[in-house]
C-alpha cells in the first residue's frame, strides 16, 4: 500500500503486482527487451538545467532513448520541443509518464516534488531516476523508500561520484592500503555568487525552504564519504543565514564521524573570488585531493602530483559509465549506481547540518 500520509496516482497495475500495484519486475516482463534491439524509453520531468542536459545526454546514448517530457513552464516546453522536434512533449506530468514506450522516469525538478513525482511514477510501474537531493522532508523521503522498496521499483539517484574514473582511483588507492591510515577527511566549499552563474534561472536555490549550496553540492560529497568509507555520524555542526528569512546560508561547518575518522566540512558564499570545491583525504603516508570535481592530486610529502586519469571529456566518461550502470541495474547486473536509500542516508545528515542553531 502507498504509505500512509503519501497520495497514490494512477490507475495503471492496480489488479497485478504486490497490493494490487503493478512493479517494476511486472513492468518489465513487458518491457522490450535489448535482444529485440529496443532501448529502454525515458520521460523526463523537470526541464531546467538538469533536465535539458540530460536531454542532451540521451541523444548521444546507446543505452536509452528519450521518449517524452514535461515542465510547468511554457517557455522550457517550447524551447524543448524547437530543439527535439520529435520529443513527445505533453502538458502534465501524467502523461508524461504514461507516455507509450516509456520505462524510465526522470525527475529533475526542485526536490520539494521529488516525492510527489516519484510515487506516480512508481504507480504506473515505472524505474525512477530522480536528482538529488532526496527530498527536504525526512518523514516523507523515509515512508518513500519503504515504498519502493516493499512493491520492487527499481530507483537510482544522481551522484555522479558513483560512476566517475576519479572515484574509482581514490578506491583502488584505499583498497591497496597505499595512504596507510586515513588520519582525516576535509571538504572545503566557496561559490560567489551562489547560485552559480550557470545557474542563475534556477532561483529556487538561493531559497532555504529547498536549496542552498550544502544541499546541492555538499550532498555530493556526503554521498563520497559514505561510500569510501561507510555510515556517517554528525558530530556539530554549526549554519549562519542572512537578514533576508527566504535565504540559503552563507557560511556552514560541520564535524563528522565515519569509521573512526574525523571529517570536516566548511564553505561560505561571500566574498570574491574562484569557486572552491576541494576534498582531501588525508594519509600517514600519502594523501589524495579532489579538485573541482574531477582533477585528483596525490601528494606523499611533496607538492601535489596531478594524476593522469581522464580522457578529453570527463563528463561524457560519467555519462556513458551511468548509462550502463543504470542499463545494469534495471536488468539485476551489478553496478555501482546509488540509490534511494544511499540518497535517505545523505539528506538525513545533510537535513541535520542545515538545522544546527545559528
Amino acid at each position: 500500500m502507498t504509505p500512509a500520509g503519501l497520495p497514490a496516482y494512477g490507475d495503471a497495475g492496480r489488479n497485478v503486482g504486490r497490493g494490487g500495484r503493478l512493479t517494476y519486475r511486472d513492468a518489465m516482463t513487458m518491457m522490450p527487451r535489448p535482444g529485440n534491439h529496443v532501448r529502454p524509453g525515458v520521460a523526463i520531468i523537470g526541464l531546467g538545467i538538469m533536465g535539458t542536459r540530460m536531454m542532451g545526454s540521451l541523444t548521444l546514448s546507446d543505452k536509452f532513448r528519450l521518449v517524452a517530457a514535461w515542465d510547468p513552464s511554457d517557455d522550457a516546453r517550447d524551447a524543448a520541443a524547437a530543439d527535439y522536434p520529435g520529443l513527445e512533449i505533453v502538458m502534465d506530468a501524467a502523461s508524461a509518464i504514461g507516455t507509450a514506450g516509456v520505462d524510465v522516469v526522470y525527475i529533475a525538478c526542485p526536490p520539494g516534488a521529488h516525492v510527489e513525482y516519484a510515487l506516480m511514477a512508481a504507480d504506473a510501474g515505472k524505474a525512477v531516476y530522480c536528482e538529488k537531493p532526496l527530498g527536504v522532508d525526512i518523514a516523507e523521503s523515509e515512508q518513500l523508500v519503504q515504498m519502493v522498496s516493499d512493491r520492487e521499483v527499481i530507483n537510482a539517484v544522481n551522484f555522479p561520484f558513483a560512476a566517475a574514473p576519479s572515484i574509482d582511483f581514490i578506491e583502488r588507492e584505499l583498497a591497496a592500503g597505499a595512504l596507510g591510515d586515513i588520519v582525516g577527511v576535509d571538504l572545503r566549499l566557496h561559490f560567489v555568487p551562489w547560485p552559480r552563474g550557470w545557474q542563475q534561472e534556477a532561483t529556487w536555490l538561493r531559497q532555504r525552504t529547498e536549496g542552498g549550496y550544502v544541499r546541492e553540492v555538499g550532498s555530493h560529497f556526503v554521498f563520497l564519504i559514505e561510500r569510501l568509507f561507510g555510515p556517517a555520524a554528525l558530530v556539530e555542526s554549526s549554519v549562519a543565514y542572512p537578514q533576508d528569512i527566504d535565504a540559503c546560508e552563507t557560511h556552514f561547518s560541520a564535524s563528522l564521524e565515519c569509521a573512526g575518522i574525523p571529517i570536516s566540512m566548511s564553505g561560505n558564499s561571500v566574498g570574491v573570488g574562484p569557486d572552491v570545491v576541494e576534498f582531501i583525504i588525508w594519509g600517514s603516508e600519502r594523501s589524495i585531493k579532489l579538485d573541482n570535481w574531477a582533477e585528483v592530486s596525490v601528494a606523499s610529502g611533496g607538492d601535489w602530483e596531478v594524476q593522469e586519469i581522464h580522457g578529453p571529456d570527463p563528463r561524457q566518461e560519467n555519462n556513458t559509465r551511468f548509462f550502463g550502470d543504470l542499463e545494469n541495474l534495471i536488468h539485476g547486473r551489478p553496478n555501482t549506481i546509488a540509490t534511494f536509500a544511499d540518497a535517505l542516508s545523505v539528506q538525513r545528515i545533510v537535513e541535520s547540518i542545515l538545522s544546527a542553531d545559528t
